[in-house]
């Protein structure tokens, strides 16, 4: 990581924190379907964002200077930051009022690293970057085909992290042109992204996603092995959108921002007791992480026909009536998933939603994840309270139990029972947190590395 550099310096930041930024290593032709997503993002919203980005070479920029003309017209304003060559200054995109140029040393780390920060009142979301040195390319040495090259950094949504990345890139133009930075500070303060914006960052998602599918669908890779390493890439990346997207959902709720991962852990205990393989756990955990995409309290009950509601019940994994879980069938790894997520709302005596299947019609599943996202929000009502550990436990499953046979399968409320036993005699339930810069851990047997016992979240439940 270059000395001095954006990157090393948010590094710096959150080294000694308790969230530390986990990093991971990315391949051009992701990066690029990434920095396009976003950007044609700009050029369908409505929001005027404030824009920096980061060069490696004024060439580059000059590549994308129409673009950025484009761009330009949807923005308000636009910072530009990238080693001066020939042509930099004088491209009429450089000339627009509000495009700013910085033209960076050659020796400046900065001249080195690729970024697209964007800050709207409607979403955040940034990519920063810098390139592997030649050591960190290793033996295999540098790659020769140009798509193949490999990018240090990270790509998230989160206001804050975006947030603090803006004021660090800002502080480094202020050695540049402090009249500048002034001003970007002014912008920066007045643009206050809403965290109610769940719909508009499906879209962005959904953007991501197709963009990552067709730039992968368009290359073309010489060997079978390398195929298989970008299409790993590609999947792993997929799957971050998505998860970023439930993390900011559950940031959203104030009263509940750790629903998904309490609802994690619940469902794999349950998993554990029920004697589920594998791979149905693997499903169960990703259905658990995303199962906030639509909130039950939002989702629409039924497709009308006029004025006459119509329930549809269904032979196959394909549902038209919630449209985060529709966002989610983008990928065919996640269709099982969208599925579960689909049918959390059915009820066990048929009188749910959005399809009105009844008892074992409903997936196993969705059948868990229903009772356990009922269960943590009545403990989650109750962590103000007096009350003790095993009141809390006590008082949920309770209500739980008076919605047996109607709303909720009379077996697994059965299992639930002997899980709050185990709790309420001391049982430990360790809450992880998943790296949401290497989402490819969901598609492996096991958590990544990386991820750690969680000492912020969910005391009742460690």
């Amino acid at each position: 990581m270059l000395e001095g550099s954006i990157l090393q310096q948010l590094e710096t930041a959150h080294r000694h924190t308790t969230r530390p930024i986990r990093f991971g290593v990315y391949y051009k032709n992701t990066l690029v379907a990434l920095c396009h997503a976003l950007e044609d993002h700009i050029l369908t919203d409505d929001g005027t964002p404030l824009v920096i980005t980061a060069f490696q070479r004024g060439k580059w920029y000059l590549q994308e200077a129409q673009r950025y003309a484009d761009i330009a017209q949807r923005s308000s304003e636009i910072v530009i930051m990238a080693a001066s060559e020939s042509g930099f200054a004088e491209h009429p995109t450089s000339l627009l009022p509000n495009v700013d140029l910085v033209g960076l040393d050659s020796v400046d780390p900065v001249a080195q690293e690729w970024h697209l920060i964007i800050l709207s009142p409607k979403y955040t979301a940034m990519v920063i970057c810098q390139e592997l040195s030649d050591a960190d390319y290793g033996s295999t040495g540098v790659p020769t085909s140009d798509l193949e090259r490999k990018f240090y950094g990270l790509w998230t949504f989160e206001p804050e992290l975006v947030q603090e990345t803006a004021e660090i890139a800002i502080a480094h133009i202020k050695k540049y042109n402090p009249e500048l930075a002034n001003k970007l500070t002014a912008d920066k303060e007045q643009i206050v992204p809403s965290m109610e914006r769940s719909q508009n960052l499906g879209a962005v998602v959904s953007r991501v996603v197709d963009y990552l599918q067709t730039g992968q669908d368009n290359l073309s890779i010489p060997t079978a092995l390398q195929k298989q390493t970008l299409d790993r890439n590609l999947v792993s990346n997929e799957i971050q959108a998505f998860l970023r997207m439930a993390q900011l959902m559950d940031m959203a709720d104030v009263n509940n921002p750790m629903a998904a991962a309490e609802v994690v852990v619940l469902a794999e205990a349950i998993a554990q007791l029920l004697d589920l393989p594998a791979w149905q756990i693997k499903r169960l955990r990703l259905a658990s992480l995303l199962h906030r995409i639509d909130p039950l309290q939002n989702a629409e009950s039924v497709l009308t026909s006029g004025n006459t509601p119509t329930r549809y019940k269904e032979d196959a994994p394909s549902c038209p009536l919630i449209p985060g879980a529709q966002v989610l069938r983008t990928m065919p790894r996640l269709r099982a998933v969208a599925q579960i997520i689909t049918h959390q709302s059915e009820w066990w005596n048929g009188a749910g939603e959005p399809a009105g299947l009844a008892g074992d019609e409903i997936p196993l599943e969705s059948r868990i994840l229903a009772l356990l996202a009922d269960f943590q929000w009545r403990i989650n009502q109750r962590k103000s309270s007096n009350l003790s550990r095993e009141q809390i436990f006590t008082q949920a499953l309770d209500e739980c139990k008076q919605q047996e046979s109607i709303r909720f399968d009379p077996k697994l409320v059965d299992t639930l029972t002997l899980l709050v036993m185990g709790l309420q005699q001391g049982l430990d339930l360790p809450l992880m947190t998943p790296k949401f810069s290497a989402g490819i851990w969901i598609l492996d047997s096991q958590w990544d590395s990386h991820s750690k016992i969680s000492e912020e979240i969910g005391s009742y439940f460690t």
